[in-house]
């Protein structure tokens, strides 16, 4: 019998924010594929449908500008938190929480276990388990020690640690976290099942670049995707792209994505004098975000402390080969990849400049990563995960 589940998340495409609501509906969809029957509860009413699993709304309608949700956005880390409708976010997660209460108790004849994705969706979890009796797994995209940066927001750190205590079971994207994991949260290592990220290869075809007008004759680009938060390492991209520059002039970066470190980092790049290397296209997704993967000639993930990161995947899905942190969940599944310590700035340097001067490795790298990419999919997590539910349902 396959489990039937009720999953808890904050975010779904396209109103998200990052990855979090990428790697919730890869996921849905690939236990779709495994005919596993799924209700995607979100905290807010959004314009968001799918004919391959069920959607519900624990609150009333959300506001939404520029195609992305308000009050997704969060930088838990110094305690700062942005508001929506008066709320902090602190206080959105407890009202999602309050909300879910009901709803459970309209669905509880439909769901066999709970999924809960991140700590913003733990405290529903744990009114789900309670009220409904079924079994609760848990899942950790990130912690406060990936997001702080070394400042950990003392409340959503017990948000988390209470939620992984008092779960059935606990899934990390990484052995990166669940290294942390046992080692901050004080979780029996037998609790973890770490599941990595995947990609839907098969939705990215390698197209003509329509950005090669930016590259003009014999330019290259070198691109950023991801939150410009202190955790995904922006500034370490700029100082790499002064040191780039030094050696091969004729470069462009581009940082796509938004994050409360913008500022910071365009001021960064003027201090240094090469914003007229820089380009700051903001959030991008769907075609924008693969004509740009696919115009680039190397893709650099810097992160300081990365659960996983699914950007590196689509960039080698588009074509592209990847330079990643060695701090970072995704480098446990590439092999056809550069891998480098984000403090390293000399040799991630090294390791940029040998791909833009050799045609041949760059080709190589692309090549290989995306045939490797293919084998990491959404359909091994789903496999994975309902492996998890059938766990905690029947034994």
């Amino acid at each position: 019998m396959t489990p039937r589940v009720l999953m808890l998340g904050w975010e779904l495409p396209p109103y998200n924010s990052g990855g979090l609501g990428t790697a919730c509906e890869g996921l849905a969809l690939a236990l779709a594929d495994e005919e596993v029957e799924t209700i995607f509860v979100l905290p807010k009413k959004l314009p968001i449908t799918s004919d391959v699993f069920k959607i519900i709304f624990a609150g009333p309608a959300a506001l939404v500008g520029d195609e992305k949700i308000i009050f997704a956005a969060y930088k838990t880390g110094t305690g700062v938190s942005e508001k929506f409708a008066g709320l902090s976010l602190l206080d959105e997660v407890k009202l999602y929480a309050r909300r879910v209460r009901k709803l459970v108790k309209q669905e509880s004849g439909n769901f066999d276990v709970i999924h809960a994705h991140d700590w913003l969706a733990f405290p529903a979890g744990l009114v789900a388990r309670e009220v409904s009796g079924k079994p609760l797994v848990v899942h950790v995209h990130a912690t406060e020690f990936d997001r702080g940066g070394g400042t950990v927001n003392q409340q959503v750190y017990e948000i988390e640690k209470r939620g992984m205590a008092l779960a059935d079971q606990i899934i990390a994207v990484s052995d990166w976290t669940k290294k942390l994991l046992v080692k901050h949260y004080g979780i029996a290592s037998e609790k973890i099942k770490v599941v990595h990220n995947g990609v839907r290869a098969e939705e990215y075809t390698v197209l003509p670049g329509t950005l090669e007008a930016l590259k003009k004759s014999g330019n290259k680009i070198v691109l950023f995707v991801g939150r410009i938060t202190l955790q995904k390492g922006p500034d370490y991209f700029v100082q790499l792209a002064k040191r780039v520059l030094e050696y091969a002039p004729q470069t462009y970066f581009v940082m796509v994505g938004t994050g409360d470190m913008l500022p910071q980092v365009m001021k960064l790049a003027a201090e240094l004098r090469i914003s007229d290397r820089f380009f700051f296209p903001g959030f991008l997704r769907g075609a924008e975000l693969a004509q740009v993967y696919q115009a680039a000639d190397l893709y650099i993930l810097p992160s300081v402390s990365e659960p996983f990161g699914i950007t590196p995947l689509e960039s080698l899905a588009n074509g592209t080969p990847v330079l990643v942190s060695k701090q970072s969940g995704v480098a446990e599944v590439l092999s056809h990849a550069l891998k480098v310590d984000f403090w390293d700035v000399d040799e991630m340097t090294n390791q940029i400049l040998a791909v833009l001067k050799h045609d041949s490795l760059q080709k190589t790298l692309a090549d290989y990563g995306r045939e490797e990419v293919k084998g990491v999919t959404w359909a091994k997590a789903a496999e994975k995960c309902l492996a998890v539910y059938k766990q905690v349902c029947y034994t």
